[in-house]
C-alpha cells in the first residue's frame, strides 16, 4: 500500500510506520468483523431490525438486545400498565428479544415502556432503539410513544449533500426565538429560516436534536438516540423543516454525540438490564469524569452496529445533509479528562483509544459507502494526525474538521486590548503553519459564548462603536482566511447577552441602528464570500494562500493573498488597531490596479466610510516584491482588494482572423509575479 499523506503536512512523515500499522490492524479487524464477505451495509443496518415495526396486515414486532434480561414485557396504555403474559417477550440467539402483537394493541401515539428483569432484579426502561419519547408535563417522567401516523410525510425536495465551500449557521431550536420558552421546529421554519436564507448562509447546524433529559446540557447528554427530541416538536415537524431548507437550497447538519451517553437509567442505556456494561466499558473506563457520563465501549461489535447505525437512521429517515460528531478526542483518547493514575494505557503503552479509532473509520465507512456526498465533520480539538485523510490511507474518513486551534487563538487575539496585541500577534499567524493538514471549519460556535465566556460581540475590546468595528474586522479576517465557515446564532446582528438555556436570542436588538447595521454587514459578507471563488476554491493547498504581510505586530496589521484557480487574486488587509492609516504601503506581485470591492468600515455597516476605491500599484521592492500600494486603513477594519489575472502580452503575431477575437483581451493589466510580505513601519 502507497502511502502519499505528507504531501500536505510533511511533519507526519517520522510517524508513518505506527500510520501503517494502525491502518493494516484496522484492515484486519474489518475482515474479522465482516466475516470476509459481508459490505458494511449488510451489518451497520440495525435500525431496520431493532426497535418497533408496522408489519402491513400482521400486526406489529418489537425486537430489543439485552443479553443480562431474564424476561422482558412490554407495559402501556394497551394494558394498563400491567405486566401480562399476552405482552412478554421470548428470547432468541445472541441475547435478542423479540415480541409480536396484533394490529389492534397498539396504535399511534400510545404511550408505552418496557419492564425490564434480571437475575438481581427489575425496572421500567425506555427501549434503546426507540424512536419517539415524550415527558409528562406533571410527573416529568419520560415514556417511550408508538409514532406511526396514518399519513407518511411526502418529501417535496432533495437533500443538498456536501457543499464543497459550506457556510454553516450554527443554531439552537429551542432558544433561538424570543418568546422565553423552549421554541419549536415549527416556530424556527416560520421565523428564523427565512432569516438564515436572507443572510446567505448555505448550511444549518442543528444542535440538541437528539433526546435528552436534562435541557441545560444544550442536548449533549443523550439518552434516546434514535429518538427527536420531544420539547421541539414531532418527527414529522422536523422532517418538514428540513424539508423547507431544502427547497431554499440550504443544507441541514445535525449534531451526532456517540462520544459519551447519560447515566440515567430509567431513560436511558446505562444499566439497561441490570447490566451497567451492556453498552458501556467496565469500571473506570466506562466512567466519563468531566461529564459525569458512561463511556460506549467501541470494542463490542453490537454497540458498534447500534452507534453506526443510528447515523445511517438520520441520513436516510430524516435526510440530514451531514453530521458533526461531537468531542472526537474524548473518544480517541484514553486519559481525555483524567489524571495519572486513572487510565490504563493500550497495548502499544500509548493514550490513543484504539477501538474508538476503529469505530470512526467504520462509520465513516458505513455513511460515506450508503450515502456518498455528504458531510462527516469531526469535532476533534487534537492534533490528532489525519482526521479528514481517508481509511485506506490510514485516515479516520471525516471530510471536514473544526479548527478549534485557530477558534481559541483568534479569540485570544481579538478580546485584547489594541496597545497589547502586539504581543500576541503570533496568535493570528500560527494556524497557517497547518492550515492546509486537514480540510478545515473555522467554527465562531456556542463553546465560545456560554458559560462566562461572554458573547462574541461583548469580547470585543472598547466602548461600543469600537466592539462592533472590531468584531466586523474580525470577521472579514475570518471569512478570507484559508478554511470553511461557521458562525453562531446571535452573532451576525451582535448580541451582547452570553447564550444560556434560562433565556433565548433578543431579536428585539434589530431596532437599534447598530444592530441592524450589523446583520447588514454579515449578510453583504456571506454573500460577498460565496460570489467570490479566489476565497474558497483552493482552500485546501498553498497555492491559493500567500502572506503579503505578516510581521507587524508593531502596526497590528494583517494581509494575505486569496487565489482562485484562474490566478485572479483578493488582496485581505486588516488593521487590528485604533490608528486610522494613510499610507499604507504592502507589497504586491504585479504592476495595474488593485480595486477594493469590500470593506467592513462602509458606512452602511456603521463605520467611518474610508474608501481606497482604485489603487495602482508603483515600482519598488517590498515585502520581497517587485511593485507594492498604498492603502487607507480604517482603525479596526478590514478590507478585500480585487486584482484580475494579468495577461501574458508576450505573443507571436497572429492572422487578422485572430486579431480581432483577441482584441478585448488585450486590455487587459499585465504579468503577474510572486509575491512574499514584510510591513511598513508606521
Amino acid at each position: 500500500m502507497k502511502f502519499d499523506i505528507t504531501v500536505n503536512d510533511p511533519l507526519l512523515e517520522p510517524f508513518l510506520p505506527v500510520i501503517r500499522r494502525r491502518h493494516e490492524r484496522s484492515v484486519l479487524k474489518e475482515l474479522e468483523f465482516t466475516n470476509r464477505k459481508k459490505r458494511l451495509a449488510d451489518i451497520f443496518n440495525n435500525h431496520l431490525y431493532f426497535g418497533l415495526h408496522r408489519l402491513p396486515g400482521k400486526g406489529w414486532v418489537f425486537r430489543e438486545w439485552a443479553p443480562h434480561a431474564t424476561a422482558i414485557y412490554l407495559i402501556g396504555e394497551s394494558n394498563d400498565w400491567q405486566r401480562r403474559e399476552n405482552f412478554s417477550f421470548h428470547r432468541l440467539e445472541g441475547g435478542v428479544w423479540e415480541l409480536e402483537l396484533p394490529e389492534e394493541a397498539l396504535w399511534h401515539g400510545m404511550d408505552y415502556k418496557f419492564w425490564v428483569e434480571w437475575p438481581e432484579g427489575g425496572g421500567e426502561r425506555i427501549p434503546g432503539y426507540v424512536n419517539r419519547v415524550v415527558q409528562d408535563d406533571l410527573t416529568k417522567i419520560f415514556s417511550a410513544q408508538v409514532w406511526q401516523p396514518e399519513q407518511v410525510y411526502r418529501w417535496r425536495y432533495s437533500g443538498v449533500g456536501r457543499r464543497e465551500h459550506p457556510l454553516i449557521y450554527e443554531a439552537h431550536i429551542g432558544m433561538s426565538m424570543e418568546n422565553r420558552r423552549v421554541s419549536t421546529f415549527n416556530e424556527f421554519r416560520a421565523y428564523v429560516l427565512p432569516r438564515i436564507v436572507d443572510l446567505g448562509y448555505n448550511m444549518i447546524q442543528l444542535m440538541g436534536i437528539q433526546e435528552h433529559p436534562y435541557y441545560g446540557s444544550f442536548g449533549y447528554q443523550v439518552s434516546n438516540f434514535y429518538a427527536v427530541s420531544s420539547r421541539f416538536g414531532t418527527p414529522d415537524d422536523l422532517k418538514r423543516l428540513i424539508d423547507e431548507a431544502h427547497g431554499y437550497g440550504i443544507g441541514v447538519i445535525m449534531d451526532l454525540v456517540h462520544s459519551h451517553a447519560v447515566k440515567n437509567e430509567a431513560e436511558g442505556l446505562s444499566c439497561f438490564a441490570g447490566d451497567y456494561n451492556q453498552y458501556f466499558y467496565p469500571g473506570e473506563r466506562g466512567e466519563h469524569r468531566l461529564w459525569n457520563s458512561r463511556c460506549f465501549d467501541y470494542g463490542k461489535n453490537e454497540v458498534r452496529c447500534f452507534l453506526i447505525s443510528n447515523a445511517c437512521y438520520w441520513f436516510e429517515k430524516y435526510h440530514v445533509d451531514g453530521l458533526r460528531v461531537d468531542a472526537v478526542a474524548s473518544m480517541l483518547y484514553l486519559d481525555y479528562g483524567k489524571k495519572q493514575g486513572e487510565w490504563t494505557p493500550n497495548k502499544f503503552g500509548g493514550n490513543g483509544n484504539l477501538e474508538a479509532k476503529e469505530f470512526l473509520q467504520k462509520l465513516n465507512s458505513r455513511v460515506f459507502e450508503a450515502f456518498g456526498n455528504v458531510m462527516m465533520i469531526a469535532e476533534e480539538s487534537t492534533s490528532w494526525p489525519l482526521i479528514t485523510y481517508p481509511v485506506d490511507v490510514g485516515g479516520l474518513g471525516f471530510n471536514f474538521k473544526w479548527n478549534m486551534g485557530w477558534m481559541n487563538d483568534s479569540l485570544l487575539y481579538m478580546e485584547q486590548d489594541p496597545f497589547f496585541r502586539k504581543g500576541v500577534h503570533n496568535k493570528l499567524t500560527f494556524s497557517m503553519t497547518y492550515a492546509f493538514s486537514e480540510n478545515f471549519i473555522l467554527p465562531l460556535s456556542h463553546d465560545e459564548v456560554v458559560h462566562g465566556k461572554k458573547s462574541l460581540l461583548s469580547k470585543m475590546p472598547g466602548e461600543d462603536d469600537a466592539k462592533f468595528a472590531n468584531l466586523r474586522a474580525y470577521l472579514g479576517y475570518m471569512y478570507a482566511h484559508p478554511g470553511k465557515k461557521l458562525l453562531f446564532m446571535g452573532a451576525e446582528f451582535g448580541q451582547f447577552i452570553e447564550w444560556n438555556e434560562e433565556q433565548e436570542l433578543d431579536w428585539n436588538l434589530l431596532a437599534y441602528k447598530t444592530h441592524k447595521q450589523q446583520q447588514e454587514y454579515t449578510k453583504a459578507l456571506c454573500r460577498f464570500y460565496l460570489e467570490t471563488p479566489a476565497l474558497w476554491e483552493l482552500d485546501v493547498t498553498w497555492e491559493g494562500f500567500e502572506w503579503a504581510d505578516v510581521d507587524d505586530a508593531i502596526n497590528n496589521v494583517l494581509a494575505f493573498f486569496r487565489r482562485d484557480k484562474e490566478g485572479n487574486m483578493v488582496l485581505a488587509a486588516s488593521n487590528f488597531s485604533s490608528v486610522h492609516y494613510t499610507d499604507y504601503k504592502i507589497g504586491v506581485p504585479s504592476r495595474g490596479n488593485y480595486t477594493e470591492v469590500f470593506t467592513s468600515d462602509a458606512a452602511a455597516f456603521g463605520g467611518s466610510g474610508i474608501q481606497n476605491g482604485k489603487v495602482t500599484a508603483k515600482s519598488g521592492e517590498m515585502h520581497g516584491q517587485k511593485y507594492f500600494i498604498s492603502l487607507n486603513l480604517a482603525p479596526f477594519s478590514t478590507i478585500y482588494l480585487f486584482k484580475k489575472k494579468p495577461v501574458n502580452r508576450k505573443a507571436k503575431p497572429v492572422s487578422k482572423d485572430l486579431a480581432s477575437a483577441s482584441e478585448k483581451s488585450s486590455k487587459e493589466p499585465a504579468k503577474k509575479t510572486k509575491q512574499k510580505r514584510k510591513t511598513k513601519q508606521k
